[in-house]
């Protein structure tokens, strides 16, 4: 089954959402997802963001514009709502800040992931003209944007904004972000890898899913021998984190916002992985099967690759099918974390 996308809500507001536009209006889509302009004039201009790399490489093959802000304001901001609600509010801060005067801003959510909340949040910033609830969402826009937005509306659009920015924790030092896998914390697995990376790895370290680089920075306090580390990540807010957490370290990192399961540039001498096994909130163990397969094809012959996962998937045939050797090196807390080496031609 198709996982569950706001997509349906917003295709039923759009015909409403559109008549107030000129035929060849700008609209700009925050957190876009492929099929977001299907159906619609071929005169209006979309523009899309995505910070997911394999979802902004689908809108692009669709044609759709994914080129940075331009320098006039669009005169419709749509929001695909994430889960994370401070950075749907963010969102929603600055689509309201940048829409054109007498533009329109709209929201779209599924309502399990927060959809009455995300419609509260933007009536907050400006009255809202309407609403619909179908295929388990719901869709919501405001009226047309006056020429000076009310004080109290300014101070929640720099209040949301500030609390979704990049900032450093206190304790740890580490920079964290809303929305963010663990929002900047080790969890468990990456924990657990982390207590059984050998010292002994050397030369250039590849790290897939590399998310907010703590355990990159984990296996450069762990391995002297590393001289290189390159970070993959998939979704660029992540990646962000992880060149502010890794801007000083002791050897080159290379920072890549690349799809894994896609495969990666490169031959390393190590590579390591706490690989993702959701989209959204559907399980997907041939995601891991990926990463698996990627690193196999980046390693060199007398390389070694390192992984960990939840103790409930099924990676092993995986694994003795694309490496010669390897072996369970630890299962605790519902994770398991193997090492294979001489990966097969």
């Amino acid at each position: 089954m198709a996982e569950s996308t706001p997509l349906a809500v917003l295709r039923a507001a759009l015909p409403r959402l559109l008549a107030a536009c000129a035929p060849t209006a700008r609209i700009d889509v925050l957190r876009a997802l492929p099929g977001v302009a299907q159906g619609t004039a071929s005169t209006l201009h979309w523009r899309v963001e995505q910070s997911f790399q394999p979802l902004r490489a689908a809108l692009q093959a669709e044609g759709l514009d994914t080129a940075p802000e331009g320098s006039s304001p669009p005169e419709a901001v749509i929001v695909l709502l994430p889960r994370s609600r401070e950075e749907g509010r963010a969102l929603l801060a600055r689509a309201l800040r940048d829409v054109a005067v007498g533009g329109v801003v709209a929201g779209a959510a599924l309502n399990d992931e927060g959809a009455r909340s995300a419609e509260k949040d933007l009536a907050t910033l400006l009255p809202l003209a309407g609403q619909i609830s179908k295929a388990h969402g719901r869709a919501f826009w405001t009226v047309p944007r006056p020429a000076v937005l009310p004080e109290a509306t300014q101070g929640f659009i720099e209040r949301w904004l500030t609390a979704d920015a990049p900032r450093r924790d206190a304790t740890t030092g580490l920079w964290q972000r809303p929305g963010v896998f663990n929002e900047g914390r080790l969890d468990g697995g990456s924990a657990l890898l982390i207590d059984h990376l050998p010292p002994t790895l050397r030369g250039a370290v590849a790290d897939l899913g590399a998310g907010t680089g703590l355990l990159s920075m984990a296996v450069l306090d762990h391995c002297p021998g590393v001289q290189s580390i390159d970070l993959f990540e998939a979704e660029d807010r992540a990646l962000e984190l992880a060149r502010r957490n890794l801007a000083e370290a002791r050897v080159p990192v290379h920072f890549h916002w690349h799809d894994v399961a896609a495969g990666v540039p490169g031959r390393f001498d190590a590579v390591v992985s706490n690989p993702p096994f959701h989209v959204g909130a559907r399980s997907v163990p041939a995601l891991g099967r990926a990463f698996i397969a990627a690193a196999a094809r980046a390693l060199k012959r007398d390389g070694q690759f390192l992984m960990v996962a939840n103790r409930h998937l099924p990676y092993e045939d995986e694994l003795r099918a694309l490496f010669g050797r390897g072996e369970l090196l630890a299962e605790q807390g519902g994770f398991k974390v193997y090492r294979a080496w001489e990966p097969k031609p």
